[in-house]
């Protein structure tokens, strides 16, 4: 017996939350239209301090959203150009960048990271471009999707083969150094994959800027496993009270988006949560689920799309 059509549901709930800086300058959109197969949000972490860094992540989540609200309409043509879609949004969205620091050089320096899932059914497509992270919460292990384009992994490395120690990795002055960044310029890395990442009922997705992370990924997971039969909306705000509760003084902005994924064509068993001793949540656990890299700036796009020109070529003339 064929199992039947995925009936898709999205809850989602996002948050906001300025943190212990004397600015925001993270901007955060989703847009799930009720009854409707396609859903996607834009996330970006501003850079450059009052004025340009909050005027950067508006600039970039104004274009990719704009860009992705525009061609949505067409379903069958979305799906079928949306790495395409997204890659262009990106480069729109930089080249906006580059203008607003022509015009305005004051403001040199700005720039901010981007982060956009897109949702058609259960088929999950993102972009990446810096170290805000895509966040996959299933069967009690908390992955993340995208690459983390910072020094951080790099660091982590070192600690891993035994080249410097926890506390000089965990404290390092460049972990969080950008390898890769929208600022006008050429992007050095774009996560983009090719191939969709599919989705499963109980699946919980957490888009966020990288002040979300002064939680571990132990705690995110154990908030995500213990709550995970409550409401996006309900979510969302235990981990933001977990944040607080922090007193951090360094706090970072904060934003971020629950993406709970449902699907009514499905029967699951009740979930069994993670003992205190679940490896699934270590900070270190960080894998990449089935994502095809596009790394480099303006040539790897160009050389991607011509490459798919050539293949569409090839297939209609086969």
């Amino acid at each position: 017996m064929m199992r039947p059509s995925p009936e898709i549901r999205f809850d989602v709930a996002s948050a906001i939350s300025q943190g212990s800086r004397d600015y925001q300058e993270d901007a955060i959109i989703t847009d799930f239209p009720l009854g409707s197969d396609i859903g996607f949000a834009v996330l970006a972490d501003g850079m450059g301090g009052h004025a340009s860094g909050d005027v950067a992540s508006k600039i970039v989540v104004t274009e990719v959203f704009s860009e992705l609200k525009l061609q949505s309409g067409d379903f069958l043509s979305f799906e079928e150009r949306v790495t395409d879609i997204l890659l262009d949004a990106a480069l729109s969205a930089n080249e906006c960048v580059n203008s607003h620091v022509s015009i305005n050089p004051e403001s040199g320096g700005m720039g901010a990271t981007l982060i956009a899932p897109v949702f058609i059914k259960d088929r999950l497509y993102w972009i990446s471009i810096g170290d805000s992270p895509l966040f996959l919460y299933r069967d009690r292990v908390l992955t993340q999707l995208n690459e983390d384009h910072s020094m951080a992994p790099q660091i982590d490395y070192m600690f891993e083969t035994g080249q410097i120690g926890e506390e000089t990795a965990k404290n390092h002055p460049d972990r969080n150094c950008l390898t890769s960044v929208l600022i006008g310029d050429d992007i050095a890395r774009i996560d983009c994959p090719l191939e969709p990442i599919g989705l499963l009922d109980g699946d919980i997705l957490v888009m966020a800027s990288d002040g979300l992370q002064f939680l571990s990924n132990y705690e995110i997971g154990s908030v995500l496993s213990d709550n995970q039969s409550k409401s996006s909306s309900e979510i969302s705000e235990i981990l933001l009270q977990k944040l607080k509760d922090l007193g951090d003084p360094d706090q970072d902005n904060i934003s971020f988006s629950v993406i709970k994924i449902s699907d009514s064509t499905s029967v699951v068993s009740n979930p069994i949560a993670p003992t205190e001793a679940e490896p699934s949540f270590a900070a270190n656990s960080m894998r990449r689920v089935g994502a095809a890299i596009v790394s480099a700036g303006r040539s790897a796009m160009s050389a991607l799309r011509s490459q798919r020109r050539r293949s569409d070529t090839s297939e209609s003339t086969s």
